[in-house]
């Protein structure tokens, strides 16, 4: 037996136990999120704030993740030390999340926002780095442990997406602060229980290779694929929460249209290794993409309709769970070893933050000027965007396999 093989072996072994720490990170850094993207705002709503105003400080989580993900990703790749920046992370997010006590107005929230998200949009990328590393192996990306694990994120977002619309609607808004302290406190001591394990360290390059990846097409197509398919994704994220609200379902209905779709990624999540292998990973990208037209256009023209929009909800295991085990299985395969932080930071950056810049700040716009249904129109458009970009992705990696 070579000693790579017993490494191999050995590192497998060692994963079994490892991945309980990072199923407990998942749950309650996904907990977190459960309560505070979809009921922040209405919070802000709560406070006062026009939509304008709401699209801005929603959209400050999205500008964090244009650059700090990269950032904290070069970061953990050159050093090694990714739990060691989470635990920094988690514990400067739950220190800034206290301002959210405090009454200081438009300018002090933003702040307030600002410092949370640029801790909290790394902890994802170095997290989702680090766990590939262990469902990882000399067979490639292990997508049965990946879901076994991501699975316990989207129970956590059950929970509290449950638990906190309930409350909400009984006690008011008042307590978000509250939770947002709560929450994090939660996380903090889930990022305390990883095994503090350092990855071999990478700072001896000038130049680092990631941009010769970034040059192959099919990467390229992948990138825009992601970008737009978020992108059409955002109107969820932002502003959902308020379109239900507007149209007048209640609180609590709201937090069950939410656990639907949950309720929808955790099945996929326990199943995915039964269907991945029926298509390729770039063919998943395209029916992810024709999944979120056929999404967004029932919550623009058939919201009213609680069973459409049931049915929409459901379609959130291909546009989110499927699509997103997709990417990090690609991410694997593209940015292996020393890019592994950097790739999960691009992914984080090019999908999650330009878009979300983009569609919070398009997307209040365009409430203002013809209502929260135009912002899911305009995803129709950007989800046929996705398929044309997801169709040209796959189309290459035919032409190479």
């Amino acid at each position: 037996m070579t000693s790579s093989t017993s490494e191999a072996r050995s590192s497998n072994a060692l994963s079994r136990f490892q991945l309980f720490p990072f199923a407990a990170l998942s749950a309650s850094y996904f907990a977190h999120i459960g309560f505070f993207n979809p009921y922040l705002p209405l919070w802000l709503k709560d406070l006062g704030f026009s939509i304008t105003v709401i699209g801005l400080l929603t959209a400050v989580q999205a500008t964090t993740r244009v650059l700090a993900p990269y950032g904290w990703g070069w970061l953990s790749d050159h050093t090694g030390e990714r739990v060691k920046l989470l635990r920094f992370c988690a514990g400067a997010a739950l220190l800034c999340s206290c301002g959210l006590l405090v009454d200081g107005g438009v300018g002090w929230l933003a702040l307030v926002l600002l410092l949370m998200f640029i801790h909290t949009s790394a902890m994802m990328p170095m997290s989702e780095a680090a766990l590939a590393h262990w469902v990882s192996s000399g067979e490639g990306f292990d997508a049965r442990r990946y879901g076994r694990v991501r699975l316990w994120g989207s129970l956590g977002f059950l929970v509290t997406v449950m638990a906190a619309g309930v409350w909400f609607e009984r006690m008011g808004m008042q307590s978000f602060p509250v939770w947002a302290v709560g929450s994090l406190l939660v996380l903090n001591a889930s990022v305390w229980w990883l095994p503090n394990h350092r990855e071999a360290a990478h700072h001896d390059e000038a130049r680092p290779p990631v941009w010769g990846v970034l040059r192959q097409p099919q990467v390229q197509w992948f990138f825009a694929t992601v970008f737009f398919h978020v992108l059409s994704h955002i109107g969820i994220y932002v502003f959902f929460s308020l379109y239900l609200d507007a149209l007048g379902y209640s609180k609590t209905m709201i937090g069950v249209l939410w656990a639907v779709s949950v309720a929808a990624e955790i099945v996929w999540f326990f199943t995915q290794s039964r269907w991945l292998p029926r298509f390729s990973l770039s063919g998943w990208l395209l029916i992810c993409a024709v999944a979120m037209v056929l999404r967004m256009g029932l919550t623009t023209w058939a919201a009213g309709w609680l069973l459409a929009l049931l049915f929409a909800q459901l379609l959130h295991a291909l546009t989110f769970a499927t699509q997103h085990t997709v990417c990090i299985a690609l991410l694997s395969h593209h940015f292996p070893g020393r890019l592994r932080g950097r790739g999960q930071a691009l992914y984080a950056s090019i999908g999650y933050g330009v878009p979300g810049v983009l569609g919070a700040l398009g997307g209040g716009a365009l409430s203002d000027a013809f209502g929260l249904s135009a912002v899911y129109g305009a995803s129709v458009v950007t989800s046929v965007l996705a398929c044309l970009c997801a169709w040209r992705c796959m189309r290459l990696n035919s032409m190479r396999g």
